[in-house]
């Protein structure tokens, strides 16, 4: 009997298989810390900012459009964007790329990434059943979360090829949902940014499709000066993305469809099937550009990020040095598991307010 089939059979269950998935993330523990880990700008500086948690439900809603406009199954792509982002770290990208220095400076050559990390706390970390670990989710669900970004063959994933076919495309769902995080974080880092000062419109309408969404707004009879201005044209950056992105890969689904049958999947070398316009793309690309100069570098989110690298450090020492330090959960699991990886993991899995704490017992410091 497969693990799946405990409790009930499939004919029994009022859900379908990717129901299931989704609401067993939802109710695990790992997708409730999202609520209080950074997105980019730290939760507890106001209450506006976007973290793990809204930024996922922010994914999820646009995949599941984009799912239904090109007809593919909307559940999957919603599992998969709910998913996606299990894995980080607290303080962002910069408190992954900092346990990533600290494994392979302590001989642990894997390292750490954060996509890989979701698809172990699905598989492994999350802990629901009694004779195995993970949620117990579909393949379709841990394929489209460990090949969220392309490309797929990563060092640190040699052990799952046989299993996952790193030469192949996930899932159409999943495509979507890396465009969908795409289009998400970008809309709201600039309403985020914007809103406290940090990047203005000033910064960002020489670029293309900035002042394509900036005559929407004004056609719409809201001034650049008003306060409505920028939720306008949030929302209209989104719509021409989503509108563009569906527009645009029609065709592509189609194709796929037709020429690939249902239990086979793309060969990675071949292009995605779905994607922005070229002009859009371009545009897009422009943008990110402009956003990671004039905001993801501002100096006072860069303060703030040294400030959660810093944390990220202490904590390491402070678990590798003294083991006797760590909750009894992660002792015990220092029997199945490599020690800086028993501490990796713990530390990956604390909120931003909980490392801070955790940190400031440790060496009596407030960062």
């Amino acid at each position: 009997m497969q693990p799946s089939q405990r409790f009930h059979s499939f004919d029994e269950d009022f859900r379908d298989s990717y129901s299931r998935d989704r609401d067993r993330v939802i109710h695990c523990s790992s997708f409730r810390r999202l609520e209080y880990k950074t997105q980019v700008f730290l939760n507890h500086e106001g209450d506006y900012f976007r973290t793990r948690l809204t930024h996922s439900l922010e994914v999820s809603q646009i995949g599941r459009t984009l799912a239904r406009m090109l007809g593919l199954n909307e559940t999957l792509a919603e599992v998969i964007a709910l998913s996606h982002d299990l894995g980080h770290t607290p303080f962002g990208h910069v408190g992954g790329d900092e346990l990533d220095k600290l494994l392979k400076a302590d001989g642990r050559a894997l390292g750490f990434e954060h996509n890989f990390q979701s698809f172990r706390v699905l598989t492994k970390i999350e802990k629901r059943y009694k004779d195995f670990d993970g949620l117990n989710l579909t393949f379709a669900t841990l394929e489209g979360v460990l090949k969220h970004s392309y490309p797929y063959k990563k060092t640190f994933l040699e052990g799952l090829d046989d299993r996952f076919d790193l030469d192949k495309h996930p899932s159409l769902e999943a495509m979507i949902v890396d465009h969908a995080d795409e289009i998400a974080y970008t809309s709201h880092d600039i309403d985020d940014g914007v809103k406290y000062g940090l990047i203005s419109f000033d910064d960002l309408l020489d670029n293309p499709l900035c002042k394509k969404v900036d005559q929407m707004v004004l056609d719409e009879g809201v001034g650049r000066g008003e306060k409505l201005y920028r939720h306008r044209f949030v929302a209209g950056l989104i719509k021409v993305l989503v509108e563009d992105f569906i527009e645009n890969s029609k065709e592509g689904v189609n194709k796929y469809r037709q020429e690939i049958p249902i239990s086979a999947t793309l060969d990675a070398t071949v292009p995605l099937p779905v994607g922005f316009s070229k002009e859009i793309g371009r545009g897009l690309k422009e943008l990110k550009k402009v956003m990671y100069q004039k905001l993801y570098r501002h100096e006072k989110i860069i303060r703030k990020m040294y400030a959660g690298k810093q944390c990220i450090k202490g904590l390491y020492k402070a678990f590798t040095e003294d083991e006797g330090l760590l909750p009894s959960h992660q002792i015990e699991l220092l029997e199945l598991r490599p020690k800086q990886r028993v501490v990796a993991d713990f530390i990956a899995s604390m909120t931003d307010r909980y490392a801070m704490k955790t940190y400031h017992d440790l060496y009596g410091l407030t960062l």
